[in-house]
């Protein structure tokens, strides 16, 4: 086990809500469509706000709920597929903005598996020598949105969520862990194409910066390996699907869900969702749920949980924790 404690979590959600019958307004699609295939009935959306303004939002909440100075923090981890800038990376900002003197930052990159990755990497830390860090999911999507692609348009929405997590001598922390990639299938789920315009280059394509996704492909590769990560993780643990208390899925589609928690055999209130609300918000969708879970005391002290995220990449990752 590598033993850590959830300290606090928090989110911090766009105020402007963007219902489906709001898309259905400026393109060809209706609440009935997009909701039955995809369980989201609304988003949150960014007015001005970029991604390093939702992660301090969640960075500040955390210290004040915990009573901490930023000084106090060793590290600061940001999962995006997002940021403001490829140079300096959310984490940076938010080290700056917050005053975390002492700590180090870095964003990382898995797309909607990021939470998962970035909480792994953070258990990882708080084996070795450090005492305590933060543990941030961050999106502004609408900017990778093409908002004439109702295929895509309609799946996303903005938001942030993290933990403050601390090293402990208690029996908590993550018990098994599995990550996978697939890069062979990355042509699957694409987004930030970046052209190089520099002065030696020949003819170029135009470079596309928006959503483009396979859906048949991205639901099969989930409904597929998804469970895959979750048997190896749970089997690394000496544990079996009966014995996790709740299972917190990254929030893309209710039909993923519902389907993974049938082929587990286990009942729909495992699973909870909250895709009707948020949308698809990638990183973030998890730790927003988790925080939302926290807050309800659905998700408390003593369970098991499992932990899963899926996207681009392709990318796939499960974490058993004890709470």
């Amino acid at each position: 086990m590598e033993k850590f404690t959830i300290v606090q979590s928090a989110r911090a959600i766009p105020s402007r809500v963007v219902t489906n019958d709001d898309l259905a307004s400026f393109m060809d699609t209706s609440d009935e469509w997009i909701s039955s295939r995809t369980g989201i009935r609304q988003r949150h959306i960014v007015d001005t706000e970029d991604t390093s303004d939702l992660a301090v939002a969640v960075a500040e909440k955390l210290l004040h709920q915990a009573g901490l100075t930023a000084d106090q923090l060793d590290f600061i981890l940001v999962g995006t597929m997002s940021p403001d800038t490829l140079s300096p990376s959310v984490a940076q900002i938010v080290q700056g903005k917050i005053g975390a003197h002492n700590a180090f930052a870095w964003d990382l990159s898995a797309a909607c598996s990021g939470f998962v990755y970035t909480l792994s990497m953070a258990s990882s830390l708080l084996t070795t020598r450090y005492e305590r860090g933060l543990v941030i999911g961050a999106e502004v999507l609408s900017k990778l949105v093409n908002w004439e692609d109702r295929s895509t348009a309609v799946l996303f929405g903005d938001g942030a969520a993290g933990v403050l997590l601390e090293r402990t001598t208690a029996a908590t922390g993550l018990l098994a862990e599995s990550l996978k990639t697939f890069g062979e299938r990355s042509q699957f789920l694409t987004a930030g194409q970046q052209q190089n315009a520099n002065h030696f280059a020949g003819t170029l394509k135009p470079a596309d910066p928006y959503f483009k996704m396979d859906g048949r492909e991205v639901y099969s590769f989930a409904t597929r390996e998804v469970p895959n990560v979750l048997n190896e993780a749970l089997a690394k643990a000496d544990l079996t699907p009966d014995d996790i208390d709740v299972y917190l899925l990254h929030q893309a589609n209710g039909r993923i869900i519902s389907s993974i928690a049938k082929r587990f055999g286990q009942p729909i209130e495992k699973f909870p969702m909250n895709m009707a609300s948020y949308g698809n918000t990638s990183a973030a969708s998890i730790g927003i749920l988790l925080d939302e879970l926290r807050e309800a005391g659905t998700v408390h002290a003593g369970q098991t949980i499992a932990i899963a995220g899926f996207g681009g990449g392709l990318t796939v990752g499960a974490l058993i924790i004890k709470v």
